[in-house]
């Protein structure tokens, strides 16, 4: 075959006369490729991380003080206040071996260095101040608080026309901030999370519980509570501001440790999030050229990322967000332990790892020093599609061990892949770039049915349960149709860096790279690649049965998943930001509602925000269900308010809305609730100190979790132009067994897309029904900022929903 001879690099025969060596000029050429290629990469990678080192300077600045120094030297005028002559007579070298004038030079050039180093930390640190400072998020849009006033005339020399505190604190914030920053330009200059003071922290978890709680058990958990601050807090509270200055993030580690690591059971459904395609558009439908053109986006993702180039993220356009999460987005496994899971992260793999039909197939992405190009790995993924060999004994359902419980994978992996063929095997999956799964069914949203949707997320969230590498930091899905999707580990980063990740992919794919009229990639194909190679395997009856064993767990987990997709496209952020309210604020508001109308009482809610504000942050929990969101429901439910009483409504939603939003910016802000008695119970384990305070919170279910999926780069497609080239979002299994997930993501001015998670065997959830009570709230709400759509309450024209059933 043409690609065996190719990959053979020289060939040598002994002769009496001598040795006679024959080399391959293909292979030579590249290899002298590969290696330009390499030294080209590390060349970019020392310039960009010099330039994110000097950051918010740039290296050229260092020339210009340079220059004014040296010309000092020439007018006779000492801005050094003598520090050069300082230098000059104190300099380690002999005289006899220098110049006078010499020595004027390299004193005048290392004070030059000295100040230039000096204004680089000064302008950080002013910089630094600009970001603890989080006040402005507070304000009101045309008022500003008197402390906000103090800290930016104090702060600033000039700024004496100070009109709105937002626009206020932005503009400081670009000036300091340079010009075209990197991706890791801003993290020096990213303040610490900060660690709340008890007794705030204890007054709002109350508070929280309040309207969950009858008299007797609120007066018992204050009881608690008020025990707990009085006299363990104080001892664990000086730990962790300890380490709130010792490390920098007080947070992340405990929590990427003991929330997703240290967990034992199956992190498929229960861990693992799943991002859909695009809702209307797929640009083709050839498994294998939409396959190429994503992966090739993805390795531009990949080069742009490991060189640092890409833009950084930002709250509101201006605030920088830590990028950390970012860096552990390729190359990464989550690999399995007996007690704990490591995350492990390689360096740059030049190749991925293929499913198709029960059989693993490795990929090389380069070929002479560069990445393969769309046309040439949509031959290689054909060749896969059109391979008709039959799995290995026990191939079939290996990755099963992925989606089963942690401990008996982890035992299997050290019995059975840590030696011989299956090891190289499983080193080849576990090192590879990403997973990529070239699946045998179609799937996607299908308006003509009706639970297209609902087959699209379980298909990416668990598949068939053998299908996904669960394990690695996400695995690419493609389907016969042309539609994609992505299966991702949640322990080394958050959904946003994912959806970050995704955005550039679609991206690219659609408007960057495109196909030709038949729907190939565009592009030459190229015959002499080498193909794909068989991971090859030994899997003993013995493996076989915990594989079997691990599929059983995992197929139950699986079955059990309710699932319901819903796109509301009766109004969107565009009505609700003409009703001047926060569209976040609005649906959460509607969730409370439909889970009252659901469950018929009110459970604790987790909404998931963002702290990545500071250096490392990852989240933080809104508690959603406050005492004002209660007041509200009850009025919406009261059947006492009747036709005149919308505006009474009206002003307790507005109240609720202010109470949200005032909750979401102290999560934001390193104010937030349960990530500080998160790391307070952590510290008391380790100190061996009992708290029921702390055992009592952490136990709390959430039977109603909830996350938006956030659009972050709104300038990569243009929706007004292009509005069918809008993403569906994703989504979450259930938290509580007899809970819901809810997921949702507001797209453009008039469309909002939920995921809807339950399971099966709760009688008490019903995810179709959850989502027809979250459309029936929102409505209901709307009507609010609509009094003319009174008369349809008259007229008995309400829909009401018990049991999936309508009643008119």
């Amino acid at each position: 075959m043409a690609e065996a001879h190719q990959a053979v690099g020289f060939q040598f025969t002994v002769r009496p006369d001598g040795v006679d060596l024959k080399l391959s000029q293909d292979v030579i050429k590249n290899i002298y490729l590969s290696g330009v290629t390499a030294w080209k990469k590390k060349a970019i990678q020392f310039k960009n991380g010099v330039l994110a080192g000097v950051y918010p300077a740039c290296p050229s600045s260092w020339l210009i003080v340079v220059i004014a120094m040296m010309s000092s030297l020439y007018i006779r005028v000492d801005p050094s206040l003598g520090m050069i002559d300082a230098i000059k007579d104190n300099l380690p070298l002999s005289r006899d071996c220098m110049s006078v004038q010499t020595r004027a030079v390299l004193s005048a050039i290392l004070f030059a260095t000295g100040l230039w180093l000096f204004l680089i930390y000064l302008l950080r640190y002013t910089l630094k101040a600009l970001l603890s400072y989080h006040g402005w998020i507070f304000e009101s849009h045309g008022r500003m608080s008197t402390s906000t006033k103090v800290w930016l005339v104090h702060g600033i020399f000039y700024c004496h026309c100070i009109t709105y505190g937002v626009v206020c604190y932005q503009s400081l914030v670009k000036m300091f901030s340079g010009r075209r920053p990197l991706l890791f330009s801003f993290q020096a200059s990213l303040p610490r999370l900060p660690v709340p003071r008890v007794d705030d922290t204890i007054r709002r978890y109350l508070e929280s519980v309040h309207p969950l709680l009858d008299s007797d058990q609120y007066d018992q958990m204050e009881v608690l509570a008020n025990d707990f601050k009085n006299s363990k807090a104080a001892q664990l509270q000086r730990f962790l501001i300890l380490k709130s200055y010792w490390a920098t993030n007080y947070v992340s580690d405990w929590w990427e440790e003991y929330i997703y690591l240290r967990g034992r059971s199956p992190i498929m459904v229960n861990s693992n999030f799943y991002i859909m395609d695009l809702l209307y558009v797929t640009p083709t439908h050839r498994q294998a050229a939409r396959a190429g053109n994503v992966v090739h986006a993805m390795l531009q993702y990949r080069r742009k990322l490991e060189r640092g180039e890409h833009a950084p993220m930002r709250a509101l356009g201006t605030v920088p967000m830590c990028s950390t999460q970012m860096e552990r987005m390729f190359n990464t496994t989550r690999i399995p332990g007996i007690e704990t899971d490591i995350v492990q992260h390689l360096a740059d793999r030049k190749h991925l790892v293929v499913y198709h039909k029960g059989r693993f197939f490795k990929v090389w992405l380069y070929t002479g020093g560069r990445h393969l190009l769309p046309s040439e790995l949509e031959t290689q993924f054909q060749r896969i599609l059109n391979d008709n060999s039959e799995p290995q004994p026990g191939e079939l359902k290996l990755a099963a061990l992925t989606a089963g419980h942690r401990v008996p994978w982890a035992r299997t992996r050290i019995k059975h892949f840590s030696h011989g063929v299956n090891k190289v095997s499983l080193d080849a999956i576990e090192s590879a770039a990403f997973f990529l799964t070239l699946d045998d069914e179609p799937q996607g949203y299908d308006p003509a049915k009706t639970n297209s949707l609902d087959s699209y997320a379980k298909s990416l969230l668990h598949g068939k349960c053998y299908d996904r590498w669960f394990d690695k930091s996400f695995t690419l899905i493609s389907y016969p149709n042309g539609k994609i999707g992505i299966n991702a580990e949640h322990s080394w980063a958050d959904a946003p860096i994912v959806g970050h990740m995704w955005e550039y992919i679609l991206a690219t794919d659609c408007f960057h790279l495109g196909y030709t009229e038949e729907g190939h990639c565009k592009g030459d194909e190229n015959k002499g690649l080498p193909y794909p190679t068989r991971l090859q395997w030994q899997i003993t009856k013995e493996c076989q049965d915990a594989i079997g064993t691990s599929y059983l767990w995992a197929k139950q987990i699986a079955d059990d998943v309710d699932f319901h997709g819903y796109l509301f496209t009766e109004f969107g952020k565009g009505l609700i930001k003409k009703c001047r309210t926060s569209p976040d604020a609005f649906i959460q508001l509607a969730l409370q509602l439909a889970q009252f109308r659901d469950q018929g009482v009110f459970c604790l809610t987790y909404e998931s925000s963002m702290t990545r504000m500071f250096r490392d942050g990852r989240t933080e929990t809104v508690r959603s269900c406050t005492s004002e969101a209660v007041a509200f429901v009850r009025a919406m439910e009261d059947p006492s308010h009747v036709q005149g009483h919308n505006a009474q409504r009206l002003a307790l939603f507005r109240n609720a809305a202010d109470k949200h939003q005032n909750m979401y910016r102290l999560a934001m802000t390193g104010s937030g609730i349960d990530r500080h008695l998160f790391c307070l119970y952590i510290v008391s384990k380790y100190l061996g100190i009992d708290s029921q305070f702390l055992e009592k919170v952490l136990s709390e279910p959430w039977r109603l979790s909830t996350s938006q999926t956030p659009q972050q780069q709104l300038n990569l497609i243009d929706i007004n132009k292009f509005p069918k080239y809008v993403g569906a979002g994703g989504g979450f299994g259930p938290v509580a067994d007899d809970g819901y997930g809810v997921s949702y993501i507001i797209i453009g001015e008039d469309l909002i897309t939920f995921h809807i998670s339950s399971k099966f065997s709760s009688p008490d959830t019903d995810s179709y029904r959850f989502g027809q009570h979250i459309q029936r709230a929102m409505l209901d709400i709307k009507r609010l900022f609509m009094p003319e759509n009174d008369k349809l309450e008259q007229h008995g024209e309400f829909v009401q929903l018990k049991n999936g059933k309508k009643h008119i």
